[in-house]
């Protein structure tokens, strides 16, 4: 087989019917777990305390109840087939470079949901807080590791500027093959902006363990919204992002029915 017949197959793939609406399903969990992660981040706000803002956090508290357990299984089969759909994409080609390798991106970002929600569902998760600590310590043992970890860092950060420019000019918009309502655009726009601040807080302090060698300071989302707790005004600008969170999850209901897929 050459690769015009692998590319070929690939499209097949992923115009199939069953692995479209298993990665709309995908968005609709993942809309879910922003919802979540939102609501515990409001608990924090409000309370100044409470369980891990993040992923291992929302899976966790998922996992506490019969409802969020059947949610953790369905998770686990939608965020994989979210992560082959996007392998499609990077197979079949038709994509410039810069997407395509987005597309890479965010197929391992769905089969690493997968796994944790596989984790959670068989009762073997792990805090995403500790798993980020535990990455840049042994990033940081290699050569030029601090060099590494600042580098990982800065990539984060970037991708959160990115966010933050796609919901202010709506270019996620261009993800949809039809036009939401618009308070979905709303949602988007103030979902996309919120998760960039949150993602550009979380690489700042990949960069500062990176200055600081403290691998410690590598926190993830959960040590990003508890920093920014302790910021002046903290429990406004905290709730401020707990809501855009939770506007995130809003939208990806709304992507679920009107994404290109």
């Amino acid at each position: 087989m050459d690769s015009t017949d692998v590319r070929a197959a690939s499209r097949r793939a992923g115009d199939h019917p069953a692995l479209e609406s298993t990665a709309r399903v995908g968005y609709l969990v993942n809309g879910v777990l922003h919802i979540v992660i939102g609501v515990i981040a409001v608990q924090l706000a409000v309370r100044g305390k409470g369980s891990s803002a993040d992923q291992s956090g929302a899976l966790g508290a998922l996992a506490d109840n019969t409802l969020g357990m059947v949610m953790l299984w369905i998770a686990v089969v939608a965020w994989l087939g979210l992560a082959i759909w996007q392998v499609t994409e990077v197979i079949s080609g038709g994509l410039r470079t810069s997407d395509r390798l987005k597309a890479a991106g965010k197929a391992v970002l769905y089969l690493a949901l997968s796994w944790t929600a596989f984790d959670f569902a068989s009762g073997s998760g792990s805090s995403s807080k500790q798993q980020s600590t535990d990455f840049t310590a042994s990033l940081m043992k290699q050569p030029a590791g601090q060099w590494l970890v600042g580098a990982v860092g800065l990539l984060v950060v970037g991708i959160g500027v990115y966010h933050v420019v796609k919901g202010w000019k709506r270019t996620f918009l261009q993800d949809l093959e039809t036009h939401p309502s618009e308070w979905i655009v709303k949602a988007g726009r103030v979902g996309y902006i919120a998760k960039g601040v949150a993602l550009a807080i979380v690489g700042g302090l990949f960069v500062l363990a990176a200055v600081r060698h403290s691998p410690s300071e590598a926190r993830g989302l959960d040590g990003a919204l508890r920093n920014l707790l302790g910021a002046p005004g903290g429990p406004v600008l905290l709730g401020l992002v707990a809501l855009g969170l939770i506007a995130f999850g809003v939208y990806s209901f709304g992507r679920a029915r009107h994404a290109d897929v």
